[in-house]
């Protein structure tokens, strides 16, 4: 551990929030990461106490550093490094979101058939006799 704060994206990486730090990087590249709403380059050094936030749509995550770590760890160690301080308000949004796309056609089942729209359109009507 270092005392003089750690590159964001490094440590965002052995926090494991991000899977390698290229991506981390290019978050911080596309202005999703941001400390008291500035957005930050991947070289800006952190400190223990400070809280990022990072877009991840349709939310925003909140994170408050409780110590700075270089070397990425095991999940385990992760909530001593950091904390996730999201809002409620955040991660209600993020459940509707997931309500909202789960109510849609299954991924790779691609477009209804003409059975599936006669069916559809069935239901619509109010015919609910489905053979």
């Amino acid at each position: 551990m270092s005392n003089n704060g750690v590159r964001i994206d490094k440590f965002l990486w052995a926090v494991r929030l991000f899977k390698t730090r290229s991506i981390a990087s290019e978050a911080c590249k596309k202005g999703r990461v941001t400390i008291d709403k500035q957005t930050l380059k991947s070289s800006r050094l952190i400190k223990e106490g400070e809280i990022i936030a990072i877009r991840v749509p349709p939310i925003t995550r909140s994170y408050k550093v409780l110590a700075v770590a270089e070397k990425r760890m095991g999940a385990k160690l992760t909530p001593d490094f950091i904390k996730d301080i999201t809002s409620d308000d955040q991660l209600e949004m993020l459940e509707l979101a997931k309500l909202a796309s789960s109510t849609n056609r299954s991924r790779g089942l691609g477009r209804p058939t003409k059975k599936d729209r006669r069916e559809i359109e069935r239901l619509q009507q109010g015919d609910w006799d489905i053979d």
